[in-house]
C-alpha cells in the first residue's frame, strides 16, 4: 500500500514537472496540451480516504499466455485506477481491464483461471483486515464474503459512494455492456442501478477514450439534489469530464417560471404533440405564386412559378429539417438560373452559384415561401391561439385536449410567457425541427420512469449517434405521465429493441423493510418481479400509531431516537408537512439537511419533501404519516408509487409515524 501511493505521488510530481516550452508551436496548441496536463495532474490526486486497490488476483497462468507453453501464474493488485513504478511496471491494475473481470466474475464453479482471490478491508483508508477465496481448492466450502456484507451494510454518510470494490456479477455483466448498443435496466430498489449506470460510464472511458472524449458523455438526473448525491462517483473513479444535467437544464431555452395542471402537463408530454409541431412548423410553407427574376448585369433570369414550386414542393416531400431545407432552397434557385445561363452560351462556376443564391430577388423569393420560424414564437402561439392550434391539431387531440393545453390568458410575448417545464420541452421539440440536435457518444438517463413521451424525445435527441443507458424502475414512477413498460418509453427515445436487464437481488434496503414496501407491487406495478435483499441484518422496522395532535412530537421523537445510532438519518414526508415538521425541528434546537446536502458527524439529519426523496438513500428513515403522501398526489396510484419510493430509502431501520389510517395495501403487518 505504502510502496503504490507513493509511486502514485511520483507519477503526479512527473506532471507537474513536465515543461510544454519547447514542444508547442503557439499558444493555441500550449492552452490546450496544458489543459490535458492539468487535467492528468488532478485525476492523479490520491484521495486519502479512498484505497488504491481493494483486491488481489492470483493466477495460475500468466494472463494471455497459451496455457501449452506452462507459463507460471501471476498476481495482480486490482483498484480505482491504474499505478505504475518508475520503471513503468504496473503495481494496481484498473478495476476496467479485462484482467481484473475474474475480480468480479469468478466462482467455485468458474474459477476463471483463479487460485486465489483477496479481498481488502479498509477503516478511513488504512489496511486493517484481509480475506482469501481459494477458489480452485476442492476442500474450502464456497461462502459468502464478510468484508464484501460489511462493505455493503456499512453506514452512509455523506454523498453516494462508488461500488467499485462489491459489484456483483449481475451488475458487471451491464457494466461492461459493449458501446455499441443501449441497455435499459429494470432495477427494484437498492439494486445498485444508479451505481451501475455511472460504473458503466466509467468503463466505456476507458475502453473508448478517444471516441467519447471527442462525442462526450452525459448523466441525466431527476433533479439537482439527486445529482449533487451522485456528482463523487465519477471523480472518485478518475473520471472528470463527465457533464450531468436534468431533462430541465436539457430544454432551458426559456425561462420556467409557470406550472401546469396534471391533466395539461399530460397532454403537453403526449407523443402525439410531435406531429402537432411538426404540422405548426411546416404550416410556414407558402407554395410560389410570382417567379424569381435575377438581374446580373444587363441579363434578367427568371424562374417560373411553376418552376419554383416544385423545387419547394421536392424539399417538402424528403421531409427533412425546415431550416436545412430553407438553406438549400436559395443554392436550388440559383442552380435553376445557372441551367438558363449556360443555356444561353455563358460559363458560370461555383462562385457565380453562390452569388446568386445570395442575390436580393433570391432571397425575397426563400423568405415568402419558406420563411424563418422561431420555435419559441411558435409554441407561444399554438398554445395561445385556439384558431392555429384547432388547425394544426386536427384529428390528433380532441377539441378537449385542445381546451386543456390552451392558456387561458394568452402571453403578449416569449420574455413574458409563463413557461412551463412541459413548454419548455416542446420548443426543445420545436428547435430540433428546425435544426437537428447535437448527439452525444453516450448519455446515461436516470430515474427514466417518471419522463413523458415528449421528455424521452428531448433525451433521444441527444444521443441519435450514440449509446445511452436507461435506469429505472416502473413501480417508483411517480407522475400521471410515467411509462408503463420499458419497451414504450424506448420506442419514444428512438432506441427500439434494446436489451432491457432486470435487477431484483437488493445490496441497500433491509429484508423485513422490502418485503412491507412490496405489499404494493400488485397495485402499482403488478409485472414486476418482487425485490429481495442479500442484507444479512432484517433491519429495524417499526410501525408506530399516534393520535393526530401528537403527529409531529411523535416523528421528532424517532428521529432523536435515530440520531442515538450511527449513520444518517432522513425524516421523510408529505411537501404539506414540510413547514410545520421544520418548525418544530427548530423550536426543539434541531438542526436539519435539505436533500443532496451532504451529511456530516455534526448534521445527520435531512428533512425530505417526499417529491424529492427519488433516488437518495439513509441509514434511518423516519416516515411522517404515509396517507398524507398518498393525498399529495393527484391520482392513487402515483400517490401509492410515491409512498413506495419513500419507504425504499432506508439503509438499516424504518419507522413509520401515523394517525390517519394507512393504505389498506399495507394492512395486515
Amino acid at each position: 500500500m505504502a510502496a503504490s501511493r507513493a509511486a502514485l505521488r511520483a507519477m503526479r510530481e512527473d506532471a507537474e514537472a513536465l515543461n510544454i516550452a519547447d514542444v508547442t508551436a503557439n499558444w493555441v496548441n500550449a492552452e490546450v496540451l496544458q489543459g490535458e496536463i492539468d487535467a492528468r495532474i488532478k485525476a492523479l490526486a490520491d484521495l486519502s480516504h479512498t484505497p488504491l486497490f481493494f483486491g488481489r488476483l492470483d493466477y495460475l497462468h500468466a494472463p494471455g499466455i497459451d496455457l501449452a507453453e506452462g507459463a507460471a501464474g501471476e498476481h495482480f493488485y486490482i483498484g480505482r485506477r491504474h499505478v505504475h513504478d518508475a520503471d513503468g511496471d504496473p503495481m494496481v491494475i484498473d478495476w476496467r481491464a479485462p484482467v481484473s473481470q475474474p475480480f468480479y466474475r469468478a466462482s467455485k464453479k468458474d474459477p476463471m483461471d483463479l487460485r486465489l482471490r483477496r479481498r481488502f478491508g479498509y477503516t478511513a483508508g488504512e489496511l486493517t483486515a484481509y480475506e482469501d477465496e481459494h477458489l480452485t481448492d476442492p476442500a474450502e466450502a464456497e461462502r459468502t464474503s464478510r468484508l464484501l456484507q460489511s462493505e455493503i451494510e456499512r453506514p452512509r454518510v455523506g454523498p453516494m459512494r462508488d461500488i467499485v470494490a462489491t459489484i456483483q456479477p449481475e451488475q458487471d455483466e451491464i457494466v461492461r455492456a459493449g458501446i455499441g448498443g443501449s441497455v435499459c435496466v429494470q432495477g427494484a430498489p437498492g439494486t445498485g442501478k444508479t451505481a451501475v449506470g455511472l460504473h458503466r460510464v466509467a468503463y466505456l472511458l476507458y475502453a473508448h477514450r478517444e471516441r467519447l472524449a471527442r462525442s462526450g458523455t452525459l448523466v441525466i438526473g431527476p433533479n439537482r439534489s439527486f445529482l449533487h448525491y451522485i456528482e463523487q462517483v465519477l471523480p472518485a473513479l478518475g473520471e472528470l469530464e463527465v457533464k450531468q444535467a436534468t431533462v430541465d437544464d436539457l430544454v432551458g431555452h426559456v425561462d420556467v417560471r409557470g406550472t401546469d395542471e396534471a391533466a395539461a402537463a399530460t397532454v403537453k408530454g403526449d407523443a402525439r404533440m410531435a406531429e402537432v409541431l411538426r404540422r405548426a412548423v411546416r404550416s410556414h410553407i407558402a407554395m410560389p405564386q410570382e417567379p424569381c427574376v435575377v438581374v446580373r448585369g444587363s441579363r434578367r433570369w427568371r424562374v417560373p412559378a411553376y418552376e419554383l414550386e416544385e423545387l419547394v414542393q421536392e424539399l417538402r416531400d424528403r421531409d427533412i429539417r425546415y431550416g436545412a431545407a430553407r438553406e438549400a432552397l436559395p443554392q436550388r434557385i440559383a442552380h435553376a438560373v445557372l441551367v438558363r445561363m449556360e443555356q444561353a452560351g455563358e460559363a458560370p462556376d461555383d462562385r457565380v452559384q453562390d452569388a446568386v443564391a445570395r442575390n436580393p430577388a433570391v432571397k425575397a423569393a426563400v423568405k415568402a415561401v419558406w420563411p424563418p420560424v422561431d420555435p419559441a414564437k411558435l409554441v407561444l402561439r399554438l398554445l395561445g391561439d385556439a384558431e392555429f392550434l384547432a388547425e394544426q391539431a386536427e384529428g390528433i387531440l380532441t377539441p378537449e385536449e385542445q381546451k386543456t393545453i390552451l392558456w387561458t390568458k394568452p402571453a403578449r410575448s416569449v420574455k413574458s410567457a409563463k413557461w412551463s417545464s412541459a413548454d419548455a420541452v416542446l420548443i426543445d421539440e420545436a428547435m430540433d425541427l428546425v435544426a437537428r440536435t447535437s448527439s452525444l457518444g453516450h448519455v446515461v438517463l436516470d430515474e427514466a420512469q417518471d419522463l413523458s413521451p415528449m421528455q424521452y424525445r428531448a433525451v433521444g435527441r441527444r444521443c441519435t449517434t450514440g449509446s445511452a443507458t436507461i435506469l429505472g424502475d416502473i413501480a417508483q414512477g411517480t407522475t400521471p405521465w410515467a411509462t408503463n413498460t420499458w419497451e414504450e418509453a424506448l420506442t419514444h427515445l428512438g432506441k427500439p429493441g434494446s436489451a432491457v436487464e432486470e435487477l431484483t437481488q437488493g445490496f441497500r434496503v433491509p429484508r423485513e423493510v422490502i418485503a412491507y414496501a412490496s405489499r404494493l407491487l400488485p397495485a402499482i406495478a403488478p409485472d414486476l418481479t418482487e425485490a429481495t435483499s442479500i442484507r444479512e441484518s432484517a433491519g429495524d422496522f417499526e410501525i408506530r400509531t399516534v393520535e393526530p395532535a401528537d403527529l409531529t412530537d411523535a416523528a421528532l421523537t424517532a428521529c432523536d431516537e435515530a440520531l442515538t445510532k450511527e449513520g444518517s438519518v432522513g425524516l421523510i414526508a408529505a411537501e404539506a408537512r414540510i413547514p410545520a415538521l421544520r418548525t418544530a425541528l427548530g423550536a426543539a434546537g434541531v438542526s436539519c439537511l435539505a436533500p443532496g446536502e451532504e451529511t456530516s458527524a455534526d448534521a445527520r439529519l435531512t428533512l425530505v419533501p417526499a417529491t424529492l426523496a427519488k433516488g437518495l438513500e439513509y441509514d434511518y428513515v423516519v416516515l411522517d404519516e404515509p396517507a398524507a403522501i398518498v393525498d399529495g398526489e393527484p391520482d392513487e396510484r402515483t400517490g401509492l408509487r410515491r409512498l413506495y419510493v419513500c419507504l425504499t430509502r432506508p439503509v438499516s431501520g424504518l419507522t413509520v409515524v401515523h394517525a390517519a389510517a394507512l393504505p389498506e395495501q399495507l394492512d395486515g403487518r
